[in-house]
């Protein structure tokens, strides 16, 4: 969301007991971030919120901490969706029953801070004022991530088995798309399917958005890859945009990879969008960027050179005729492990004669690898800058221009995907 939140006025309600749940896919793993916020002024408010990387709830009164709870756990997967919910209920005599947080249908129980209201303490929460979503209320905090099927449940404090359940044989939390809940008369239930705002429990409690709220085909049900911020050379690229753009820092050599791996026996596609040109890179690498002085295309590698038109295997020009590319440009990479091949293209058209069905224009690539994709920059300097596209249909927060064909219905593309690749996605790797 980061510059997006989302907001509504609540009428006066239950106070003393509610519940709030939604899956979160983390953005940025750095600062406070909120989710849920009820604000009267800078001194006293309510929210829910990541802090940098823990779980936490307080309420501010008068400036100080009237209660807070907060996790030892933290959350720093930038590729899952973490399924988090908070249920209070302060007429409990329990003191640590007043407050309840859960992770991915798990209470937990260790935490950094635990101090809890008094019996029937009234938290901001459902008082007559302006409740928000996606930042702390004072424009501050804002959440840089994706957030979906977001319930609030006025009155009732409820426990994850509502929204979810765990398998059996995985040991996975999964969503329930659709609970049986009586919400009360502030509930809700938003971003049910898409960017809707809309509320879907019934009780016609519709948000408003500020900003632009962008709809993702990345969802709990379907985890979809993107530039890994946990894999930073030199701990100088930036990354924006639910980590799908990335600016490479002034380092040499620095590249980035995806939060998913392709594994062998497997063919996967993706495209990325130059922003900014300086010596941009893209391909494959086998392993996450290893602070050595490696770049991309050196070691266990493929990298399709922008500013040269040319492709290099593992630190050698592989051969083969390829375009230079520059901004605006989109570049797509078919990765086929199965006959260990790459191919490149560059807005719609394969490059070396490639056709990805076949062998023609094909880099070959090791056999019995494993590879991530990879984006990267190749001198100092100027930054280059891309925008991936691994199935959401955004580069950045634009849309793809015509989505083209896509056999295998996963993930949105600017251009066809050729047959027999699919998206880089949990549902993808499963095929």
């Amino acid at each position: 969301m980061a510059s997006t939140y989302i907001y509504r006025d609540h009428t006066a309600s239950n106070r003393r007991t509610w519940t709030w749940s939604a899956w979160v896919k983390l953005g940025s793993l750095s600062g406070n971030q909120s989710f849920f916020t009820s604000r009267t002024d800078n001194s006293n408010y309510s929210t829910i919120r990541i802090e940098p990387d823990r779980f936490h709830i307080f309420d501010l009164v008068s400036g100080g901490f009237n209660h807070q709870v907060k996790t030892n756990r933290r959350l720093r997967d930038p590729n899952c969706w973490y399924h988090l919910l908070v249920a209070v209920d302060t007429t409990q005599g329990t003191a640590s029953n007043r407050i309840k947080m859960y992770v991915n249908g798990e209470q937990e129980t260790s935490l950094a801070e635990s101090s809890y209201p008094a019996q029937n303490y009234q938290t901001f929460v459902n008082q007559a004022d302006t409740h928000y979503l996606g930042q702390g209320g004072n424009l501050g905090d804002k959440f840089d991530g994706s957030m979906s099927h977001i319930h609030f449940v006025d009155g009732t404090a409820l426990t994850p088995s509502t929204f979810g359940s765990t398998d059996s044989t995985t040991g996975e939390f999964k969503i329930n798309t659709s609970p049986s809940v009586t919400y009360g008369t502030n509930g809700f239930f938003i971003l049910k399917d898409g960017n809707s705002t809309t509320d879907q429990s019934g009780e016609s409690n519709n948000w408003t958005v500020s900003g632009t709220l962008t709809k993702t085909e990345d969802c709990p049900s379907n985890v979809f890859a993107t530039i890994n911020p946990l894999d930073n050379y030199y701990q100088s690229s930036t990354f924006s945009e639910g980590n799908n753009t990335v600016e490479h820092g002034s380092s040499p050599w620095t590249f980035n990879t995806s939060t998913l791996k392709i594994p062998e026996n497997t063919k996967f596609y993706f495209e990325a969008k130059v922003i900014t040109m300086n010596q941009c890179t893209i391909g494959i690498q086998k392993n996450v960027s290893s602070g050595t002085g490696d770049y991309l295309g050196q070691t266990t590698a493929v990298s399709f050179r922008g500013h040269q038109g040319d492709v290099i295997k593992n630190g050698s020009a592989a051969g083969g005729t390829f375009a230079t590319y520059t901004a605006n440009d989109i570049i797509s990479v078919a990765c086929d492990t199965v006959n260990n091949r790459i191919f490149f293209g560059k807005n719609g058209t394969w490059l070396n004669s490639g056709d990805p069905t076949s062998s023609t224009g094909a880099i070959t690539i090791d056999d019995n690898t494993d590879y991530f994709f990879a984006l990267g920059d190749n001198t100092s300097g100027a930054r280059g800058k891309w925008s991936a596209n691994f199935g959401n249909g955004y580069f950045g927060t634009t849309a793809v221009s015509s989505a083209g064909t896509n056999a295998s219905g996963i993930g949105i593309f600017e251009y066809d995907v050729p047959s027999g690749y699919t998206a880089l996605s949990t549902k993808g790797l499963n095929e």
